[in-house]
């Protein structure tokens, strides 16, 4: 069963708590996100150790053994 983007969001938002998190359901099936995080505990961290910190917060979602979250467009920063 698809994860509602609010899930998602709900999920990031836990794991660090300071984030700005927007998700978006591109087409429509909550199988296709897009999620932008902005947090201040990516600061100093590559673009893949930040998407590495989101994905762990998705507790498995994305491991494609349940079919939960298909795809995920993500847009990782720190703040201004």
């Amino acid at each position: 069963m698809p994860v509602q983007p609010d899930a998602v969001k709900a999920m990031i938002e836990e794991a660090l708590p300071d984030a700005e998190v927007t998700v978006e359901d591109l087409v429509g099936d909550n199988n296709h996100l897009a999620a932008k995080v902005v947090s201040e505990a990516f600061r100093g961290k590559t673009r893949v150790q930040q998407h590495q910190m989101v994905y762990a917060a998705l507790q498995g979602k994305m491991d494609g053994m349940d079919g939960e979250l298909h795809a995920l467009q993500l847009t990782t920063g720190v703040p201004a």
